[in-house]
C-alpha cells in the first residue's frame, strides 16, 4: 500500500476526518488491524488564517510548499490538501514536487460527473466560492457551478471561521447553512450541493438537504485511497 502524505492543521478539526476516513477505509480493503501508512503535517492555523485575512497567498505558499517537501522527502508518494480553501495555491504546491498532488476539486467533479448531475451550489469559504481557482476547475469538468449572494457568502464564511474551525457547531449555524442551500434549490434550480469546506460534514448531513450532497473531505479521502491501494 502507498503512503499518503497530509497537508493538514486547516483546520484539525477536520484533518481528523482524513485520518479517521483513511484508516477505517484501509480496514475495509485489507481487513483484520490493517491500518494506512500515513504522514501527516499539520500546520498552526492561527498564522495561516491572519494570512488569509490580509491575503498573503505568498506567505502561505511558503509555508505550505516547505510543509509539502518536508513530506515528500519523508517518503510520502502522493499528497492531499486536507482544505478546500488552500488548494488555491495547489498548482504551485505541485510544481515544488515529484510525487503528485490529488486535487479535491477534481474528486469533486468525478463524483457529480458520474451521478449525472451538473449544476451544483457550492458551499464553502469565501476564498473557494469566490476566486477562479476552485470554481473553473468544476466548470472544466462540464459543471455549471452556482453560489450564494454575498450576504450568505459572509454568513456561511463566518460559520467556518467563527464557529467550525475552533470545534463549535452550533443548530442554529446548522439551520442557516440548510436554509441557504434550500433556497438556492427553489429559486436557482440547483440539483446539488458540494460541500465545499472539509469542516461541514461535521456540522450537517445530507438528509438535511432535498438533493444529492457531496462532502468533499470524504471524495477526496476516497481519491486518496483509490491511489493509494493502487497495485495492492
Amino acid at each position: 500500500m502507498k503512503t499518503l502524505g497530509l497537508l493538514g492543521g486547516m483546520s484539525w478539526e477536520s484533518t481528523s476526518i482524513y485520518y479517521q476516513r483513511l484508516n477505517r477505509l484501509t480496514r475495509d480493503a485489507l481487513g483484520g488491524q490493517h491500518s494506512a501508512p500515513l504522514l501527516l503535517w499539520s500546520v498552526d492555523f492561527a498564522p495561516m488564517s491572519d494570512k488569509l485575512s490580509v491575503g498573503d497567498w505568498a506567505g502561505i505558499t511558503a509555508v505550505l510548499v516547505e510543509a509539502a517537501r518536508r513530506l515528500e522527502a519523508a517518503g510520502a508518494e502522493s499528497l492531499l490538501i486536507c482544505s478546500n480553501t488552500m488548494h488555491q495555491v495547489a498548482d504551485e504546491i505541485q510544481e515544488a514536487l515529484s510525487i503528485p498532488l490529488i486535487h479535491v476539486a477534481d474528486a469533486t467533479a468525478a463524483a457529480l460527473s458520474a451521478a449525472g448531475l451538473n449544476r451544483p451550489l457550492l458551499l464553502a469559504t469565501r476564498f473557494t466560492m469566490e476566486r477562479a481557482f476552485y470554481r473553473n476547475r468544476l466548470a472544466a469538468a462540464g459543471l455549471e457551478v452556482l453560489i450564494p449572494r454575498e450576504v450568505e457568502r459572509e454568513r456561511l464564511h463566518a460559520i467556518i471561521f467563527d464557529e467550525l474551525v475552533q470545534g463549535r457547531f452550533e443548530s442554529e449555524s446548522r439551520a442557516d447553512v440548510v436554509g441557504i442551500a434550500e433556497a438556492m434549490i427553489n429559486d436557482h434550480g440547483a440539483d446539488s450541493i458540494i460541500l465545499g469546506c472539509t469542516e461541514f460534514g461535521l456540522l450537517v448531513e445530507a438528509g438535511d438537504f432535498t438533493v444529492p450532497v457531496f462532502d468533499t473531505a470524504e471524495l477526496h479521502v476516497d481519491a486518496g485511497m483509490k491511489f493509494a491501494l493502487s497495485h495492492v
